[in-house]
């Protein structure tokens, strides 16, 4: 170690990110270029390699797929920030010349670059007008699938002649507009068979961000809460409030996304978290992280959920139904819009399914806010009226009379969870805190990153000492 100790000044300043860990996964070194990148500032050291790596080394175990990895010159490799956010990197593993117990891991970002790789292989695709089609999905949607579609939205628009009260008519019109979006998907997969380039055709236009977010929201929750599961969606502000981009297309990945989760979970929560995390000029990327608490699956089945007409065994499709065409569609659509799908889950534990987009930013001057901070905030339900923006604004802003009573509420809510061994409901308060804090000074926000640390690793006295010093703030 002597001649890497040596070296861990220079390595500090460099531009890749560096890690090194031991045989046992457990990082014993973290560079600023690898801290900055997965951001974790000073909490990566004493970690396991698979919290960056999860695809590559396994959870809690041995690191001996290191000793192949350090045979190659350089592999490719998917990197998870702390927020689960992945990115794609190329990396190259040593082992330390003087201890082969120790290896040093040495990776570049390379998300631009793949991302304008993309672009230029989109561009030479259109050139050469590559030719077959996909014709499977032709196979499993037909024109019959027309049929009760179309029957619901007659039906649901003479509905409209006859006297109905306000929420009534709010739920037909989301009705009316569900079967609308699912015409125009059936529309599309059709036609699909009749493209020479054998994909579908992106419509990107301007549209309003967390209206969309709000749509897809009062889409899923009803079914989600009747089965007595949490639901909470977050989105960042750092997302402009209007981008260019295909929203049917990115509503559909969403609709997939979140239904699977509703059909497969029976207990606990549904979450789904928006985040800007990438931008090359004016293009935006965006990432959206879908979590469940459901049955997960092994990680050997997990290439087979991205295939056409494919389901892990046969039982999930007695059990649950589906045609297993669900992934297959999002994965395209996400590569289509310049990204791509993940999927990290264990069997019995849950599933996180993340895809990233990339989208044009287009800011609109006065444009208001439509969406609350989170499903999570009690008494802020979905579809708050103008009137309470004031109020939703206030909230946002650490140190006013109402964001200085909410965070107040909310910490003894969590608290209490905490006391009675709720680590589940107190994470659910912590994401209103964590909202309410967005804003407050940089001492504030650590400590209530130390305190959501903290409640996630069940540590009792850990969240005594970070809850009392957040309340001291207070």
């Amino acid at each position: 170690m002597k001649q890497v100790e040596d070296s861990i000044f220079p390595m500090e300043d460099a531009l890749e990110m560096i890690l090194m860990f031991d045989r046992s996964g457990n990082i014993s070194y973290a560079n600023g270029a690898a801290r900055q990148k997965l951001e974790y500032d000073d909490a990566l050291c004493g970690r396991h390699i698979s919290e960056v790596f999860p695809n590559t080394f396994p959870a809690g175990k041995g690191v001996e797929e290191a000793d192949s990895l350090s045979q190659n010159e350089l592999c490719s490799l998917v990197a998870y920030r702390r927020n689960h956010t992945c990115f794609p990197v190329e990396a190259k593993i040593l082992k330390e010349a003087s201890n082969p117990e120790e290896y040093i891991c040495m990776a570049n970002d390379i998300l631009e670059r793949e991302y304008l790789g993309r672009e230029i292989e989109r561009i030479r695709q259109e050139a050469e007008q590559a030719a077959k089609v996909k014709s499977e999905f032709v196979a499993n949607v037909t024109h019959e699938l027309r049929t009760p579609v179309n029957g619901v939205l007659g039906n649901i628009r003479e509905l409209f002649d006859r006297p109905l009260d306000e929420v009534t008519l709010k739920s037909l019109h989301l009705v009316e507009r569900c079967c609308d979006d699912m015409n125009k998907i059936i529309n599309s997969i059709l036609d699909f068979s009749k493209l020479e380039a054998g994909k579908f055709t992106l419509e990107p236009r301007k549209f309003h961000f967390r209206n969309m977010m709000d749509y897809v929201k009062s889409n899923h929750i009803n079914k989600i809460t009747e089965k007595g599961l949490n639901f909470f969606m977050t989105v960042s502000p750092q997302i402009p409030e209007y981008i260019i981009g295909d929203e049917l297309r990115i509503v559909q990945i969403l609709n997939n996304l979140l239904s699977n989760a509703q059909k497969f979970t029976s207990i606990g929560k549904i979450s789904v978290e928006a985040v800007k995390t990438a931008q090359v000029n004016n293009r935006i990327e965006l990432f959206f992280i879908v979590s469940d608490t459901g049955i997960g699956i092994d990680k050997a089945d997990t290439d087979k959920l991205f295939q056409s007409f494919s389901q892990v065994d046969a039982s999930i499709s007695r059990k649950y139904g589906g045609t297993g065409l669900g992934l297959n569609i999002s994965k395209q659509l996400a590569e289509l819009m310049g990204g791509r799908i993940e999927v990290e889950s264990e069997k019995n534990k849950g599933s996180t399914f993340s895809f990233s987009i990339w989208v044009e930013g287009c800011e609109e001057e006065g444009a208001l806010q439509a969406s609350g901070i989170g499903e999570q905030q009690p008494g802020m339900a979905a579809g708050a009226s103008f009137e309470e923006e004031d109020l939703l604004e206030d909230i946002r802003v650490y140190g006013t009379e109402e964001n200085q009573k909410n965070l107040k509420k909310n910490l003894s809510k969590l608290i209490l969870c905490v006391e009675m061994e709720n680590w589940e409901k107190a994470e659910m308060f912590m994401e209103i805190v964590r909202e309410l804090t967005a804003q407050a000074p940089q001492d504030i926000k650590r400590t209530a990153l130390r305190l959501k640390m903290a409640i996630q690793k069940e540590d009792y006295e850990k969240v005594a000492k970070a809850f009392e010093e957040l309340n001291n703030f207070l």
